[in-house]
């Protein structure tokens, strides 16, 4: 089995739309899963040899069928499935977000080569682009000061979250009805349906749901500011999610329905109800980050060591 993030990347999505069909129910076409994925057909072939492997689909009369639900098992690590950028990106995400440090604190790309074990030729490729986000500022003798994730923060960039979201969704509902975007648009669609009728047991698997309707929703903008602006969206999210277990499947379920209103919005192509039920959603989130960054304050802040 191959070891590289693209493939344990892919492997996890098209168990995702495994979880999505009945037994005995055939998956969609290599030429489908490649575009909903957006991989390569080769790397397609390889992740549906693994998921036979493992027992999860079987070949009968040429199509390739489902034998056995996945399990939460059957899944790689997101910290497999992530580029050495992303990861590097997450990591500091989440270190800053564990109380490290606070507003004021001075950062080196030594000190943080340091306790990310990486070189500080990857720090100083990667750190820059949390300046644009205004977590850090550039400061003289190659240091960055460190700003803080605050309420003000999260008002901030749920503003600009916003707007990049009502402007994809605008280039989403332009698009060609044969776009595979329509086709991938339609598989989340039946993933919240699937998710929504087991979310008592399975509801920790919301944030890659999220995350891949978003990124549906932000890629069609074909702008590259939008699509890095939901990089760093993503990872509060998901690290919000981590910290903040009280309550999750009941925020699960208010955003899984939410969703749904705005998916089926996007699908109807319904600009008065998308723009409704996207800034419901968005609210939502807003406050739901806002919660979190204010539990987070009221904690000691964490001694200052290597993360594990």
């Amino acid at each position: 089995m191959k070891g590289n993030a693209v493939y344990k990347r892919s492997y996890n999505g098209c168990l995702a739309i495994c979880g999505s069909l009945p037994l005995g129910a055939e998956m969609p076409s290599e030429n489908e899963l490649s575009q909903s994925l957006a991989v390569s057909r080769t790397t397609i072939r390889t992740v549906m040899t693994g998921l036979e492997a493992a027992g999860i689909l079987r070949r009968e009369s040429g199509a390739r069928r489902l034998s056995r639900r996945p399990a939460p098992d059957d899944a790689f690590p997101d910290t497999q499935t992530l580029s050495t950028s992303a990861t590097v990106e997450r990591r500091f995400l989440e270190w800053i977000l564990d109380g490290h440090i606070g507003p004021g604190h001075l950062l080196t790309a030594t000190e943080l080569a340091r306790q990310f074990g990486t070189s500080t030729t990857i720090i100083r490729e990667h750190l820059p682009h949390f300046q644009h986000f205004g977590l850090i500022e550039r400061r003289p003798n190659s240091a960055w000061l460190f700003k803080g994730v605050t309420p003000a923060f999260a008002n901030e960039i749920y503003e600009v979250r916003e707007m990049f979201e009502l402007r994809a969704a605008r280039s989403f509902i332009d698009l060609p009805d044969d776009s595979g975007s329509w086709r991938r648009m339609r598989t989340i669609e039946a993933e919240h349906r699937s998710l929504l009728a087991s979310i008592d047991t399975d509801y920790g698997l919301f944030p890659d749901l999220d995350e891949r309707l978003h990124r549906t929703v932000h890629e069609t903008a074909d702008n590259r500011f939008i699509k890095d602006f939901y990089d760093i969206i993503s990872m509060l999210f998901h690290y919000n999610a981590q910290w903040d277990a009280e309550d999750e499947k009941q925020r699960t379920f208010t955003a899984l329905t939410e969703h749904l209103a705005y998916i089926e919005a996007l699908l109807r192509r319904d600009l008065k109800a998308i723009d409704r039920a996207c800034r419901q959603h968005l609210k939502t989130a807003r406050s739901n980050l806002l919660r979190s960054i204010e539990l987070r304050m009221k904690v000691p802040s964490a001694p200052d060591a290597s993360p594990a």
